[in-house]
């Protein structure tokens, strides 16, 4: 579905997680649903982060780009940040997803920006706006995860 594209990543987060053994544009590649869906991270750091996914494929019944597809974006790139945020001490797992779908589209990309509502220690909110290329709005959400301790290998 697309051109393939590099998460990312600030140097020293890539650099941070690397001495741990872990690729984060391999980890952040969206995972399984995300690729099935054509989702691609192209920045990423706890700030901001920013996805793309095609329309065409993640659509309902009438041909417009169906709500649960903005989900998974909004889902995907906020939990990035969370993670972004926690740091290699912990996993981001998200506990609340808010969406409100405000306009169809019908083809072309999405883009959504998740950018930071609330960091703390055990939690982390983010607000992800989701537009399409002409840039309106098609979806507003909010993301919040857990901040849990990672597993010790």
């Amino acid at each position: 579905m697309g051109e393939q594209h590099t998460v990312k990543f600030p140097q020293e987060v890539l650099d941070e997680y690397a001495a741990l053994g872990v690729d984060l544009p391999a980890l952040f590649s969206a995972g399984h649903l995300g690729t099935r869906m054509g989702v691609q991270i192209i920045e990423a750091s706890a700030d901001r982060v920013v996805g793309t996914m095609p329309v065409e494929g993640n659509t309902q019944p009438y041909g417009l780009l169906h709500g649960g597809a903005s989900a998974v974006l909004a889902e995907t790139i906020g939990s990035v940040g969370a993670m972004l945020h926690g740091g290699s001490s912990k996993i981001a797992v998200g506990v609340d997803l808010n969406c409100t779908h405000h306009r169809g589209a019908r083809s072309g990309l999405v883009t959504g920006v998740a950018t930071p509502v609330h960091r703390g220690r055990t939690s982390a909110t983010y607000e992800i706006a989701i537009t399409d290329e002409d840039g309106k709005r098609v979806c507003s959400a909010r993301l919040t995860c857990v901040l849990k301790d990672a597993p010790t290998s």
